[in-house]
């Protein structure tokens, strides 16, 4: 029997070089010019390798994967730097007065977008009274930062440089303030493009996108009930690898894992409602555990971003974000909104968010309706200030949140029901808020499929061997309308417990000292531990059958796969004492003064 023409076709591999040519045919000898070309050449089961050098190109693949098997593979020659930018080089700046030097360039040289006409704005986006732009000045490499009025950017600079952009019909002219700089002399860039990485179109599946470094994307911004495109995104797919990259400065998102766009974006009116036919729509467009979702991002730096790091609304179900470092997210703050975070999902549906390192962002990790089946573990987050470092939100569960530091003023706002938290450190506040006045979906056990709505009347909330230092506490669930379930918990410094637990280990007078430190290798935390902690009355370990089920879908908080958990394990992966764990994420490491290095970890399998 023949074999099939694409049976029959071997993998092949396309080279990419900024000496190359898009006429050559992608060989090691006679590579290409531009990744676009080599991904319009690339089938199933081709590696396109990138080869040193700064490219600056909008990459869309017209095609993806046909399994995870048989992906496509970008990737960066090892050892080689690799940066692709949505921005270009501007030359020919003519002096103004004081710091202020401006450039003209015709509208053509945009093509079809222009990111210096192109206004920010969208549902549950709030521009303070002034607009704002996907457009950005970069120099050196780092963005200035958009004046309201012209007349700002005319006055002398101050600490954070300004630029002002105008465009008429044939024109677009910008004014940038460079103190002690002449940006012909210097790297002036510009955004031109919308996005660096990102498919024109919808079910573009099994790509992976490894060891860029990526920058400069003038992208929208991305609420849930619109398409959310990214510096890099997969646009309603299923199956992506992003990982090892380095990706930053994004108007608003670095990296989406989002819904498709349609004619309803942006017209929900800022409501539950609006949402709710979101998902409904979404249902009917392939919404489903076959089709979208399962994708990995690991391991990248994602940073400077004015929105977010990760942003998926019903894109990210059944994925996997772990090992990342995300950071300086929505710190400039010139405008405002319900889409802040470093990570913002909404369907955290069977989705692991584990080991990443978030800090200096205007709130950790937001969980933002359905999660259920999510797992939040082993992340370390700290300086996440103005908000809180893990606010959920009108979700029923049942979610898992386990093994964590939460170091920042607030640690928790749970505006939900139905999670278990279990072995955390948390330093901050935690507020419990009921929410009457939305009804949000629930589903069935490890599906997108809508098995109910209800409101959110607070409580149905677990808490296990947690180790709370004041502010934090947890008082404030003897209001929950619910049923708490809480033991093993230990409340240091003040932090006060609550009246559902009936024997819990309150310490006022012991102080932990918490110290964060940055060192050359790594951040290590400075905490004190009493080994008494220990003894007493044991803990019992915390497992499915403990947890019990979440009352309003009436499910177990279990696996992706069905199987029960077992949290035998702590932060760093040590075997924990199955008859007595140890109180918070930490297995007894001794008494006293520790010095723990707490990033990077290295989890055992």
């Amino acid at each position: 029997m023949r074999a099939s023409a694409a049976e029959a076709r071997a993998p092949r591999e396309y080279h990419v070089s900024v000496r190359g040519d898009d006429s050559a045919d992608g060989s090691e000898a006679r590579m290409l010019r531009t990744i676009s070309a080599a991904a319009r050449l690339a089938q199933a089961g081709d590696v396109i390798t990138v080869h040193e050098g700064v490219y600056r190109e909008r990459i869309a693949p017209p095609r993806g994967g046909t399994s995870d098997r048989e992906r496509i593979v970008y990737r960066a020659a090892p050892g080689e730097k690799v940066v692709v930018k949505g921005s270009e080089v501007i030359r020919g700046w003519q002096k103004v007065q004081n710091d202020t030097w401006k450039v003209a360039l015709p509208n053509r040289f945009f093509g079809d977008f222009n990111p210096y006409s192109d206004l920010i704005r969208g549902d549950w986006f709030n521009p303070k009274r002034r607009a704002h732009h996907t457009g950005a000045v970069y120099l050196n490499e780092h963005w200035l930062t958009e004046a309201a009025q012209l007349d700002d950017v005319l006055k002398p600079a101050g600490e954070a440089p300004l630029w002002f952009g105008k465009v008429d019909e044939e024109t677009t002219t910008i004014w940038a303030q460079f103190k002690g700089v002449d940006p012909n002399e210097a790297e002036v860039e510009i955004n031109v493009r919308r996005a660096v990485f990102y498919p024109e179109k919808p079910g573009i599946n099994y790509i992976t996108v490894r060891g860029f470094s990526m920058m400069h994307a003038a992208t929208p911004w991305a609420p849930p009930t619109a398409e959310q495109i990214g510096l890099i995104g997969t646009h309603w797919s299923k199956g992506w690898i992003i990982e090892n990259n380095d990706i930053r400065y994004s108007t608003c998102v670095g990296v989406t894992l989002g819904k498709y766009g349609d004619r309803w974006d942006n017209t929900s009116q800022n409501t539950a409602e609006g949402y709710v036919k979101t998902i409904e729509r979404a249902l009917e467009n392939g919404w489903s555990r076959e089709n979208i979702g399962h994708h990995v991002v690991r391991n990248n730096r994602i940073s400077h971003c004015e929105q977010a790091g990760i942003v998926g609304s019903l894109g990210a179900v059944f994925s996997t974000i772990t090992g990342n470092v995300i950071h300086d997210i929505h710190v400039r703050r010139l405008f405002t909104g319900a889409e802040m975070a470093g990570i913002k999902i909404h369907a955290a549906i069977d989705t692991l968010i584990s080991g990443n390192h978030i800090y200096r962002t205007t709130r950790g990790i937001w969980l933002d309706w359905m999660a259920q089946g999510t797992r939040v573990t082993r992340n370390l987050l700290h300086d996440n200030t103005g908000s809180q470092d893990l606010f959920v939100e009108v979700d029923h569960g049942p979610f898992l949140v386990d093994n964590n530091l939460f170091l920042s003023p607030t640690s928790l706002l749970d505006m939900s029901e139905g999670g278990a938290y279990a072995h955390n450190l948390m330093a901050g506040r935690i507020a419990l808020r009921p929410e009457l006045r939305r009804e949000t979906p629930f589903h069935k056990p490890h599906s997108t499929h809508v098995a109910g709505l209800r409101n959110i009347q607070g409580g149905d909330d677990r808490f296990y061997n947690n180790l709370l230092i004041a502010p934090a506490g947890l008082a404030g669930y003897d209001k929950a309308a619910q049923l708490v379930e809480m033991g093993g918990n230990v409340f240091l410094k003040g932090a006060q417990a609550s009246a559902h637990e009936q024997a819990p280990l309150v310490q006022p007078a012991f102080d932990p000292g918490i110290q964060l430190a940055e060192k050359p290798d790594g951040v290590y935390l400075e905490i004190a531990l009493d080994k008494a902690w220990a003894g007493g009355p044991p803990r019992p370990l915390v497992t499915t059958d403990r947890l019990g089920r979440a009352a309003i879908p009436n499910l177990p908080c279990e696996q992706p796969d069905g199987s029960p958990y077992r949290l035998d394990a702590d932060y760093f992966g040590k075997k924990r004492n199955e008859a007595s764990p140890f109180p918070g994420p930490f297995e007894c490491p001794g008494g006293g003064k520790q010095v723990l290095k707490v990033w990077p970890v290295t989890v055992p399998e």
